[in-house]
């Protein structure tokens, strides 16, 4: 963790933190000393420095830290890409809606991320169960430790209903005989409020900021307090169908969101730049590091398959390539405003000349918000036109692994420059030191602003969707130094618009603001619109690439993915799977 001091060495000298079967639910660390023995300070710090490294503790085919398989590629935001259908051939099963079945036969995904958020779970309650023994009088930051542990719990717990919705809940009292008698068939609302109460405890005992960056704090409670409920307010029945729209909660979002002191990045490619680390808008991240002793240090590897394929400057893989619709979304009105209806009638982009690059017609302008998220033939990299020695930074077509299956748009925010001191190559993969941001200020905004305009307080909603949408205006100044062209226009929605205008304008802002970050699917699914706007999506976009030709969204089904059935039959059927699978 950056600026937390690692205490691991000693305990872990004492202690192999393992599991003790192949299942999470016997994942526990486990040792020769007993709980008297660890039950003291200093070992408690150690054990939750091991917490939060915990809920970083991702991989590639096992992500923990960013959804860009779960969130964006099963969204209308991007494409698997890589070489081919059967590269990774799991994640075009999650691109073409075809889970038929609940385990992969080489772990990799669904149950792989299943079992390391319950790793992550278990490093917390082991460190709960510890602090819990230890006389107050003894350690001072007691009650502190215990909220950023039961934090961290909430967070697993949350980001795991996202994906999965039927999950069991696992707390630090329970004796594993208990754990394995949890159900995860659990009321939709009883579970929400059961990670709340985590969130809450962690609100009410936290201070507002730590020194240590990197630590929870009540801020960052607040914000996901607020999160939590305003998904919370989408009440779903068993079949994944929003049924009703909770004001209460709606009311909780606001409340808490003005508890949260923040404020957005100046300019908004800050957010996606090594430098800027736990900068204003980054509300909680996940911490990396580099040059600390280790081999290859404690660098994220969780994109390290997405890097732009045979530049000579990355490594491999080509994944995670923006879709056509992503790229056209952000075309602008002569008013600067998003084209909310028509922006997919008709390709920006979507001719590549002789020297491999693209070109706008003539009268087209952007919101700059393209060029902090898609490579794009002919526009520049990482806002570079060149990269020391290295080479050209001017993204080209020959970048694309396989163009001919999905196109030449690249990802650029989970990307950093060759020669940036964050950069970390271990053979073709590469890996980096940046954060990986959960949740920032401008998505705390967002929230508001959400539940402002469902609760009829429109022009209050837009206001705070055009806060953001000036910070995007001002954010042009890397893109044209690096030789971008300037068309760009980017203008505020008038006030006096319905509920239904200012909640399309909310639902599209969300989609340019965080593109190609993971939250598009979690989005679609939380208002109840995942079938609507992903099969019109596809009945578009097979018109463009043939490997999309049998996709097709279930409603009822395709919201979550499927419970792993090796922890069904682990627990003797004590889980219930969830429909259609």
């Amino acid at each position: 963790m950056k600026n937390i001091k690692l205490l691991l060495a000693g305990i872990f000298a004492t202690f192999l933190i393992a599991g003790c079967s192949d299942d999470f639910l016997e994942y526990e660390p486990e040792g020769v000393l007993s709980n008297e023995n660890v039950a003291t300070a200093e070992n408690a710090e150690a054990l939750v420095v091991a917490a939060y490294a915990g809920i970083a503790n991702d991989d590639m085919v096992g992500p923990l830290t960013n959804m860009w398989v779960y969130g964006s590629v099963r969204s209308d935001d991007a494409y698997k890409g890589g070489g081919g259908r059967g590269d990774v051939d799991i994640v075009d099963r999650y691109e073409q809606y075809n889970l038929t079945i609940a385990d992969d036969p080489l772990d990799w995904m669904g149950p792989r991320t299943w079992t390391n958020y319950y790793k992550a779970i278990s490093r917390a309650n082991f460190a709960l169960k510890v602090i819990n023994d230890i006389p107050d009088a003894e350690y001072s930051n007691k009650a502190i430790r215990q909220g950023e542990l039961r934090f961290l719990r909430a967070h697993s717990h949350f980001m795991l209903k996202l994906l999965f919705k039927k999950i069991p809940y696992i707390t630090e009292d329970l004796t594993q005989d208990e754990i394995i008698k949890v159900s995860n068939d659990v009321d939709n609302d009883a579970l929400w409020n059961t990670i709340a109460d985590d969130f809450k405890f962690a609100y009410d005992n936290l201070p507002q900021s730590q020194d240590q960056v990197g630590r929870a704090d009540k801020n960052a409670a607040a914000a996901y307090l607020a999160k939590l409920r305003l998904y919370q307010a989408y009440e779903q029945n068993d079949n994944h169908a929003v049924t009703n729209i909770n004001m209460s909660k709606l009311q909780e979002v606001v409340d808490y969101v003005s508890d949260v002191t923040s404020s957005l990045e100046v300019d908004y490619g800050n957010n996606f730049l090594d430098g800027f680390d736990n900068g204003s808008e980054s509300i909680w991240a996940a911490q990396f590091s580099i040059n600390d002793g280790t081999t290859v240090s404690r660098v994220s590897f969780v994109t390290g398959l997405n890097s732009p394929h045979g530049t000579g400057l990355y490594g491999c893989c080509g994944f995670h390539l923006a879709s056509q619709n992503m790229v056209n979304a952000f075309k602008t009105n002569a008013l600067g405003l998003p084209m909310l209806d028509t922006f997919n009638n008709s390709n920006i982009f979507d001719v590549v000349d002789a020297n491999g690059e693209t070109a706008l017609a003539a009268g087209i302008t952007l919101d700059p918000r393209i060029d902090h998220t898609v490579g794009i033939p002919g526009r520049p990299f990482k806002y570079r036109n060149t990269v020391n020695t290295s080479g050209d930074m001017i993204y080209n077509f020959s970048w694309a692994r396989d163009p001919g299956v999905y196109g030449y748009f690249g990802n650029m925010k989970e990307q950093q420059a060759p020669d940036c001191g964050c950069y970390v190559k271990e053979g073709p993969f590469v890996g980096t030191s940046k954060n990986v941001d959960f949740i920032r200020y401008a998505d705390v905004l967002l929230f508001k602003a959400e539940a402002l305009i469902q609760m009829n307080q429109v022009d209050a909603g837009l206001a705070i969707i055009n806060q953001v949408r000036r910070r995007a205006a001002a954010s042009t100044q890397r893109q044209i130094d690096a030789g971008a062209t300037d068309v760009y226009n980017v203008g505020e929605y008038p006030m006096g618009l319905s509920k239904s205008e200012a909640f399309k304008a909310l639902m599209f802002e969300r989609r340019l603001e965080f593109g190609m970050e993971g939250p598009r699917f979690f989005d679609l699914v939380r208002w109840g619109m995942a079938e609507q706007v992903l099969n019109a999506y596809l009945a578009v976009e097979k018109t463009r690439k043939d490997f999309l030709t049998n996709a097709n969204f279930t409603a009822g089904r395709d919201e979550y993915y499927p419970i792993p059935q090796r922890e069904i039959d682990f627990t003797g059927g004590l889980y219930n799977q969830n429909p259609g699978y």
